[in-house]
């Protein structure tokens, strides 16, 4: 069994698969800290969505960006309380279909709907770009629906308009607080006295639950100096930027964004760190 974590107290801020992260942790002999920061809110009114679906079956869109698996499978159970999902696939299958990465295509797929583009590793906005472009998918004059998921994001959408897509924004759910935020302010409290070892981030809305629950707490400044003196994991280029915007150090990246490359990529990091 590994051992490189051994010993030291490991956070994570994994939420749906906290279990999952937890025992990977504890398999290379560290103690997991699991503190669930976030939590996915279905959006009150799914207007966009209704118009979305109604607009596609009109043949008004002609390309289509889905962005996460959960949100494409909740938009086509949302599609599926006006049109039989077979109606949604075949108007689909009309336009051009651009997935980012393995988890909406995966989705795609079950439901018997053609890709045209999957963008690959690490998956960010600038890799979904770049992907259109070296696809020759040209986006002037275009109607582009983009399936966004948690926050807009707004330099894919500056990047597809600068390519002259009349972009349609159809948001499925978004971010809040978990309804108990004991451990997260359990885990404010732990940085903050330096008894964490090494933080891993795996989407950028943990830091910014983190942050505002620090805030909160009047302890900000105190999780901070805890972080500059912690090693920190991130999974991938879009989180290590936002964590370096809030000004805090990404001492590694995995080679792939997933989240068992990100612990093993911890253990090597600790390893590469201990006296020989």
């Amino acid at each position: 069994m590994p051992t490189e974590l051994a010993g030291l107290r490991v956070l994570s801020l994994e939420s749906r698969r906290a279990a999952e992260m937890a025992k990977l942790i504890a398999s290379y002999g560290g103690e997991p800290i699991v503190a669930p920061s976030m939590r996915e809110i279905p959006l009150e009114s799914n207007t966009e969505a209704i118009e979305f679906a109604r607009s596609l079956a009109a043949g008004g869109f002609d390309v289509a960006i889905f962005l996460t698996g959960v949100g494409t499978r909740a938009l086509a159970r949302v599609v599926e309380t006006i049109y039989p999902i077979s109606e949604f696939v075949d108007s689909l299958k009309r336009i051009t279909i651009v997935a980012r990465g393995p988890k909406p295509l995966a989705v795609l797929k079950e439901l018997g709907v053609p890709v045209t583009v999957t963008v690959p590793e690490p998956n960010t906005w600038r890799d979904l770009l770049q992907a259109l472009d070296s696809h020759s998918i040209l986006l002037q004059g275009k109607r582009v629906a983009l399936q966004e998921y948690g926050e807009s994001n707004p330099e894919l959408l500056a990047g597809l308009r600068e390519r002259g897509a009349n972009v349609t924004q159809v948001p499925v759910y978004k971010w809040d607080l978990p309804e108990d935020t004991q451990p997260l302010r359990n885990a404010v409290e732990a940085i903050a006295e330096a008894r964490i070892d090494l933080a891993l981030f795996t989407t950028s809305v943990q830091i910014d639950h983190l942050v505002k629950i620090a805030r909160e707490m009047n302890r900000e400044s105190r999780v901070r100096e805890g972080l500059a003196k912690t090693s920190v994991g991130s999974i991938g280029p879009v989180t290590s930027e936002a964590l370096r915007e809030e000004n805090i150090r990404v001492d590694f990246e995995p080679e792939h964004p997933k989240m068992g490359f990100l612990v093993n990529a911890a253990a090597k990091w600790i390893s590469a760190r201990k006296p020989q």
